[in-house]
């Protein structure tokens, strides 16, 4: 995915299993953003970082969305456990991170696997990509997020 590019329709379960449709995001900007899993140690850090925004980003009407392949279950608990306000999807096969391409080779310890590349969109009012971030480090990327947030918003 690129800049420009139409982010993709999705419907995933919630932290509820309630389906969420991305259709419910037309006409709004949101940012949408991947991570690995449920309460690891820079999971954990970047979801609170989002939701210590998320305030802010809301009194914009700007929403903000975490997907993991976790379970709704997993992310019930990890809402309630760290008192997160924001969307948590479950994709469970990896089908909206392969179609966004942050789903691929990683290597921890010298051993290569398959999982969640850290990303972070920011999907525009059309529905298309502003601003994209992957192979995240969480320290300071709710800054960088937060900043080009404001650029967009005085465009």
């Amino acid at each position: 995915m690129n800049i420009g590019d139409h982010f993709p329709e999705f419907r995933l379960p919630d932290e509820n299993g309630e389906p969420f449709d991305s259709s419910s995001l037309s006409g709004l900007r949101y940012i949408i953003y991947f991570y690995s899993k449920d309460g690891t140690p820079g999971c954990t850090r970047e979801a609170e970082d989002f939701n210590g925004r998320y305030a802010k980003f809301m009194m914009m009407n700007i929403p903000i969305i975490g997907v993991s392949k976790d379970t709704p279950e997993s992310h019930s608990r990890f809402r309630q456990k760290y008192g997160l306000k924001m969307k948590l999807l479950s994709d469970a096969d990896a089908g909206l991170m392969r179609e966004t391409g942050v789903w691929g080779k990683k290597k921890n310890y010298g051993k290569e696997y398959e999982g969640t590349i850290r990303s972070t969109f920011i999907v525009g009012k059309d529905g298309r990509i502003e601003a994209m971030w992957t192979n995240v480090r969480v320290d300071g990327h709710i800054d960088d997020v937060n900043d080009r947030i404001k650029a967009l918003n005085n465009q």
